[in-house]
């Protein structure tokens, strides 16, 4: 009796990724923009990104009923993303506040992980803008200070926040390298592309939304970005490496549950995430539009997905 047939339905492939297994290559993937996050903003970042993660943890841990607060690293990266889109100067509870947001509404609501229509961090983030606004815009983002842990906050405005000479003024290697206030996360392009093709080399994400998104923010950055620097290529240089563009690109547009499946479907979702976040950052109310680009573009995955299909052969007409 010890050899007993099992028999179970089809597929009968199995792989030895596991859902920990790839959150814990994406909290890998973060890993470099969390380091030069703290020591660009010091030990604020720090405190920013550890509250968040535990919070995010903890809750899910308590409604799903298990002492494995860590359990399948999903709520540990929401809780990190979620982190990556606030400035240090944050208070800790607002980042407490946005992870209980983004486990209960953002994800447990629809069911827990593999369900949720949207990506709970941006839903957590935008529960924030609407609710403390004046945590999250305007002047309120630190300047760097490299290696400088416990230095006092100087803040100003992010690079979109910008205008005229100011904004002439902003160095692209300063973007790319991460010495420009913003966002744990919006700092450095350089960190984030690091994280970005380790995720590429696990095979978690392919080249369809983040090259189809990039692409467009730079091709509407170079024909309509507003002239920043004389070469109109430098402007749309530009676009691509201020604001939350490159972390949206590679880390919450890739979401394996609320991204189309599809290849098709995949370069629709990537174009239209740029389109969108250069149509509010270019003529909308806010500097920044990645968010709403992102959270607009979950929704219509599952029509994206049923309109690009592959065809069945040998399918009877109804």
């Amino acid at each position: 009796m010890e050899n007993k047939l099992v028999i179970t339905t089809s597929p009968h492939i199995r792989t030895p990724e596991t859902i920990r297994s790839i959150m814990i290559d994406v909290l890998i993937a973060l890993f470099p923009v969390a380091v030069v996050s703290v020591l660009l903003f010091g030990y604020r970042a720090l405190i920013l990104m550890v509250v968040a993660m535990v919070v995010a943890m903890v809750t899910e841990a308590v409604l799903l009923r298990k002492k494995d607060i860590f359990s399948d690293g999903s709520a540990a990266v929401t809780g990190l993303l979620l982190a990556m889109t606030l400035p240090a100067t944050v208070p800790w509870w607002v980042a407490a506040v946005g992870s209980v947001v983004a486990i209960i509404i953002g994800k447990q609501m629809f069911g827990g992980v593999g369900h949720n229509i949207f990506n709970p961090a941006l839903v957590g983030r935008a529960v924030l803008v609407v609710s403390w606004a004046a945590h999250l815009a305007g002047d309120v983002f630190p300047v760097p200070k490299p290696f400088d842990f416990s230095a006092d906050v100087v803040t100003s405005a992010t690079p979109l926040g910008m205008e005229g000479a100011e904004l002439a003024d902003v160095a692209l290697m300063d973007l790319f390298i991460g010495n420009i206030g913003g966002a744990l996360g919006e700092t450095s392009a350089l960190a984030l592309l690091i994280g970005g093709f380790w995720l590429f080399y696990k095979g978690h994400i392919d080249w369809r939304i983040p090259g189809c998104y990039l692409g467009t923010v730079f091709i509407f950055g170079l024909l309509f970005g507003g002239a920043i620097y004389e070469n109109a290529l430098l402007t749309g240089v530009f676009h691509l490496l201020a604001g939350g563009v490159m972390i949206g690109a590679l880390f919450m547009a890739t979401d394996m549950v609320t991204s189309p499946v599809t290849g098709l479907g995949k370069v629709i979702f990537g174009v239209g995430c740029g389109f969108l976040t250069m149509l509010i950052r270019l003529w909308g109310n806010y500097p920044e539009g990645v968010m709403f680009a992102i959270l607009l573009m979950n929704a219509l995955t599952p029509i994206i997905d049923r309109y690009t299909l592959p065809r069945k052969f040998g399918e009877v007409k109804k």
